[in-house]
């Protein structure tokens, strides 16, 4: 089973679509976005996937934002923190902007995946036995070129792609 990560859209609606194309070209159907949507109205783009969103610190419009994914899906998630299996894999996902949260799910020894965002760069990093993934972002302040990240949760392999904005 593979999953779509991303985070930081920022309300950048092109370089959303773009990552859902990718993700939809790939047969993915779960995607965890790490925060910074920003825009309940962006949420609309996701319609066709099943979401676990958590929420960053761009998203001001929460509430808004909470009933407007799970009204597309009663199967999605928002919330500041997810943590929970997919398939067979123990994942936690957080924006990443609460200080010393990210360790604690990582040290933790709970996860096989903390997924985060909020620094705006792509990076993946194993702890002990837990891998730490943090796809980049989609829009918003540009501390490099955009990204998204692939996890296919039965080889373990993430893949990183550079979206064109």
């Amino acid at each position: 089973m593979k999953i779509g990560i991303l985070s930081d859209t920022h309300n950048n609606l092109e370089n959303l679509q773009t990552a859902l194309d990718l993700f939809k070209n790939k047969g993915i159907d779960t995607l965890i976005h790490c925060g910074d949507l920003t825009e309940v109205e962006v949420t609309r783009a996701m319609q066709d996937f099943r979401v676990i969103f958590t929420l960053g610190n761009g998203d001001i419009a929460s509430g808004e934002i909470r009933a407007a994914l799970l009204a597309q899906n009663p199967e999605n998630y928002v919330g500041l923190v997810f943590t929970g299996r997919i398939g067979e894999a123990r994942v936690a996902a957080t924006h990443g902007h609460l200080p010393g949260h990210v360790d604690e799910l990582v040290h933790s020894g709970e996860y096989d995946y903390v997924f985060k965002g909020h620094s705006h760069q792509h990076k993946e990093e194993t702890v002990g036995f837990t891998r730490l993934i943090n796809p980049g972002a989609l829009g918003g302040l540009r501390r490099e070129d955009r990204h998204v990240c692939i996890l296919d949760l039965d080889t373990s392999k993430a893949k990183f792609f550079k979206i064109k904005s």
